[in-house]
């Protein structure tokens, strides 16, 4: 899992840059806001909204901006109805992906995720054709400074946690699907900071790939993290030692 959890902390420096233009906030505004829809407007009572709202203030956002997404989720302002997809597709090398979106228009995210693929040596598959090779597991990130790994074991893991390793500056616990929120809350309610407690989509067997052909994936996974409906993106690959270093050059 190390590599994989490399390249993921990777990304998620990269995501500073556009976090200028824009993108971080309009992916966390949509997550409120079907959040909010699917399950109310009660973070209390609405894990999934609980999680975004955190996110997003994580990220500095406005308590209006945070306000207005919810109301527009349960109806008390008008606002554009999203739609939650997974596209499943495979890249070069035989990587494969998943990629989760908020559309409101699916016929014309579909195209446009369809010719991301097809320009970066992919293709974009049907139903399946990917998402055997994940498991959808919560992962739970936060500094290495915030606490001790005996701490950690004995409240995330007395919690429900299943694993957790030191990537970089970055503590990243990993929990079953149903036990992402019991595993938050008990790390803040013995004073740990959470940076981040999302569900994720996690290779069951990660394949290592260097040279060009980590290259051309990154390229890939950049081109599709990039796309406005894109919410996240997930593959199977993890860079090689040499990769890694070439791209945090």
């Amino acid at each position: 899992m190390s590599g994989h959890s490399k390249w993921s902390t990777i990304k998620r420096k990269k995501g500073a840059a556009d976090a200028k233009r824009g993108k971080i906030f309009t992916k966390l505004i949509k997550e409120i806001t079907i959040a909010a829809r699917i399950g109310g407007g009660d973070p209390g009572g609405n894990p999934r909204l609980r999680r975004a709202i955190d996110a997003a203030k994580a990220q500095n956002m406005p308590h209006d901006n945070i306000d207005r997404a919810i109301k527009k989720g349960t109806g008390e302002l008008e606002g554009v109805t999203y739609e939650e997809l997974l596209y499943e597709g495979v890249g070069p090398e035989g990587a494969l992906f998943l990629v989760e979106v908020m559309t409101d228009n699916r016929n014309r995210t579909a195209a446009e995720i369809r010719k991301i693929f097809d320009k970066n040596g992919g293709q974009l598959g049907g139903s399946g054709s990917a998402a055997w090779a994940f498991e959808r597991r919560g992962v739970i990130k936060l500094p290495l400074e915030a606490a001790s790994e005996e701490q950690l074991f004995e409240v995330a893991v007395g919690a429900g946690a299943e694993d957790l390793e030191a990537v970089g500056d970055t503590w990243v616990i990993y929990t079953p699907r149903a036990d992402l929120d019991a595993v938050a809350k008990a790390l803040e309610s013995a004073g740990v900071q959470v940076d981040e407690a999302k569900l994720a989509y996690l290779p069951t067997t990660p394949k290592e790939v260097d040279g060009d052909g980590a290259k051309k994936l990154v390229a890939l996974h950049d081109a599709l993290d990039d796309h406005d409906d894109v919410q996240n993106v997930f593959s199977d690959f993890e860079l090689s030692e040499s990769a890694l270093a070439a791209l945090e050059d």
